[in-house]
């Protein structure tokens, strides 16, 4: 749980940063210093009342220090409540509004909360964030270091058929994931019984046609995805769902079983870009087996994913000779797979940064935008010493 005050152990800069958070399970804070004030956690800004709140703790956390911040920050989607409020304070408090990437704000959120200050490779697993490129992120291999960052790589682009209702429905992404596999005429026979044959054909072309199918990169998404293919979820009536009963069945499998055999069945390219449709080939497989089947599948998708996640860190640890990894993303909440990464990577002799005092989730995002602004005034700062050194 996010704590109302928390302590760093290491300052990114003296300035004073008021951070508004996302979308999903807002919350805001106000980092000065080492000392972090957070807001309560709003939820999801759907709901006007929760917008209403989070202005009401903004009001809050800037009547403390009498309105004096150097900088207000927030994610780059510009239709957040969230990016417009701060962007509305920045503007009547006379300083900068800073729009920060919504997985390098996980990142940084681990940053702060460990003090680490030398550059991390951070992996950001979650449903969704806006990318640089206006794509939907959420599998994402990072390098950052403060302020600075850059992808280095990402979970194989899946179409969303439908855009937000394939979220919903895991049995979508699993179409996706056959059409990505060129099986497209599997899906009808697959799902039709289970979802009606209009709604199973309606996706069917969907995908054939890239009508009204983003893409994305989310981990979150691949979750539903093997779901579906296993059968275990075909609609969602809480948000993560089939993630949880994917990983519930996973964790009794491995209790009584040995390892699951296949865990090579993953594709990292030269560009960075993670596949795990060669996975999916025994999930659907696994699918229409008997319940047994099915538990295995969950398993073998976790320790897979676990594998698949390990070997591509350490390729980028190693290349830019980093050591310390950091976990960011609500795909981390997940006890299979944190566990088995964190062991994986541990063994490769790289040092494992898993959030405790801060959420994991976009709960803990706001921390994260304070980190990385405060550490950008700090190098605009040094800049202009510099600059003025040198005059």
């Amino acid at each position: 749980m996010t704590a109302a005050f928390l302590d760093l152990p290491a300052a990114a800069s003296s300035s004073t940063v008021l951070a508004c958070g996302a979308w999903l399970k807002n919350a805001a804070c106000l980092l000065h210093r080492h000392h972090v004030q957070w807001s309560p956690v709003h939820g999801d800004l759907g709901d006007p009342a929760n917008c209403v709140a989070l202005e009401q703790s903004v009001d809050a956390l800037l009547l403390q220090i009498d309105g004096q911040v150097d900088a207000v920050a927030h994610d780059l989607h510009p239709d957040f409540f969230s990016s417009q409020l701060a962007v509305r304070i920045a503007d009547q408090l006379g300083v900068p509004a800073i729009g920060v990437q919504h997985h390098h704000a996980h990142i940084g959120a681990v940053a702060a909360e460990f003090g680490v200050q030398e550059p991390v490779i951070g992996l950001a697993l979650d449903g969704v964030g806006l990318g640089t490129d206006g794509v939907a992120w959420g599998g994402e291999l990072l390098w950052s270091h403060g302020a600075q960052w850059r992808r280095l790589g990402h979970l194989q682009t899946l179409a969303l058929p439908g855009g937000d209702a394939a979220a919903r429905e895991p049995w979508r992404m699993a179409a996706s994931v056959l059409h990505g596999m060129g099986r497209d005429e599997e899906i009808v026979a697959r799902y039709g019984d289970k979802v009606g044959k209009p709604a199973a054909q309606t996706v069917q072309a969907m995908l054939a046609r890239g009508l009204n199918c983003p893409p994305a990169t989310g981990a979150g998404r691949w979750f539903d995805a093997a779901a579906g293919a296993l059968g275990i979820c075909m609609k969602q009536a809480f948000e993560a769902e089939a993630a949880i009963a994917l990983e519930k069945l996973a964790a009794a499998w491995l209790a009584e079983h040995d390892e699951p055999d296949g865990t090579c069945d993953y594709a990292i390219d030269e560009d960075g870009v993670l596949d795990l449709r060669p996975l999916f080939a025994r999930l659907f497989a696994l699918g229409e087996g008997d319940a047994a089947d099915v538990a295995r599948g969950a398993a073998l998708f976790h320790t897979t994913l676990a594998s698949a996640l390990a070997e591509w860190t350490e390729q980028a640890a190693r290349r830019y000779e980093v050591r310390a990894i950091a976990f960011g993303g609500g795909c981390f909440f997940n006890r299979v797979l944190t566990s088995r990464l964190g062991a994986d990577l541990d063994r490769r002799g790289l040092h494992v940064f898993l959030p405790q005092k801060v959420s994991c989730g976009d709960a803990g995002l706001a921390l994260g935008q304070a980190w990385v602004a405060a550490h950008q005034l700090q190098a605009t700062e040094t800049s202009k010493t510099g600059a003025n050194a040198c005059a």
